[in-house]
């Protein structure tokens, strides 16, 4: 696997991972002028400086703030705040995530909530700060106010993405399946080429499946949809995992209700396929995953860069398949 990046945001990095760039904060800060100039002319004519230092100040200083080296972010923070100006809004919104970090207690954090909002009051399109604020209602277990927020938020920039698939997070959180589909899908038609979207999409769509309970016209609706995301997911990248893994699942579950027929939807939505392109489907999930499990486990070059715990599930899912096969034969 290849080694973790500064100039690559670390929000969906492993702890360890984190960690390793958490450590290069010392030599970063060593090297790196500590005072910069704020004017735009200055920064040209300025050799030390460069696009990807500022790049790598922010994701050091949330990696810092992950692996609890709160000094060393606060000195990220510093070098960022000299170079942009107190007052730009990213700026701003590094700030509170600092605060929010150093918080000790839920009072600290109220404290923290009642900036955002006095900045707001002052400036209500500062969008880093209203989902800085989104984000600390969130944590602070104040679903339906992260909610509202976010709403109020995508009525005044409509092609937020980040804004919609948070918003189809929070929705999902609270079992609010259709409003989490379509705030989903709303990612999808501003990134249509996001595989990883459109496997999202898919995982919505079987847990509502599921929800709904076996045997319904919403049930073959959700399914027919699932099986269409994981479907464009893997076309649109022919090594997904979570896009394979997905493509298993629901084909492994439709196989099993082979015997029922497959009834089009009251809403007049997707039909399902038949039970012999279902099985094809099935067959190439099987051997794709197969193969990644495979490659990854030995190491092969060319395919480290998967997931360990997603590696596991996927080697589980096959294991679980043969199984069931198994006892079919006897």
């Amino acid at each position: 696997m290849m080694a973790p990046s500064l100039l690559h945001p670390p929000s969906q990095l492993s702890p360890a991972a984190a960690l390793e760039l958490s450590q290069q904060a010392p030599a970063l800060l060593q090297s790196s002028p500590s005072t910069v100039s704020s004017s735009p002319l200055g920064a040209i004519f300025s050799a030390s400086e460069s696009p990807e230092l500022w790049i790598k100040y922010e994701n050091l200083l949330l990696s810092c703030l992950r692996t609890g080296d709160d000094l060393a972010a606060q000195q990220c923070l510093e070098r960022l705040a000299a170079r942009f100006g107190e007052d730009n809004e990213r700026i701003m919104a590094f700030r509170g995530l600092v605060k929010e970090a150093e918080a000790q207690h839920p009072g600290k954090l109220e404290a923290v909530l009642k900036d955002y909002e006095q900045i707001l009051k002052e400036n209500d399109t500062n969008i880093p700060i209203t989902k800085r604020r989104v984000g600390l209602l969130r944590s602070m277990g104040r679903v339906s106010e992260a909610v509202s927020a976010l709403v109020q938020l995508l009525d005044f920039s409509p092609t937020d993405a980040e804004g919609w698939s948070e918003l189809a997070d929070l929705y999902l959180s609270q079992g609010m399946y259709p409003q989490a589909i379509y705030a989903l899908e709303e990612v999808v038609i501003l990134a249509p080429n996001a595989w990883n979207i459109h496997a999202r999409l898919g995982e919505m769509q079987c847990m509502a499946a599921t929800a709904s309970g076996a045997g319904g016209s919403s049930y073959q609706k959700y399914m027919a949809e699932s099986l269409k995301r994981f479907s464009r997911s893997i076309e649109l990248c022919d090594d997904y995992l979570r896009g394979y893994y997905g493509l298993k699942l629901v084909t492994m579950r439709l196989l099993k209700e082979s015997g029922k027929p497959a009834k089009q939807n009251d809403e007049g939505g997707l039909r399902l396929p038949d039970t012999s392109t279902i099985e094809r489907l099935n067959e190439l999930a099987t051997a794709k995953l197969s193969e990644i499990v495979r490659h990854s486990t030995a190491g092969d070059r060319g395919w480290r860069g998967y997931d360990e715990v997603e590696v596991a599930a996927a080697r589980e899912l096959l294991s679980e398949d043969a199984s069931a096969a198994s006892r079919i034969e006897r």
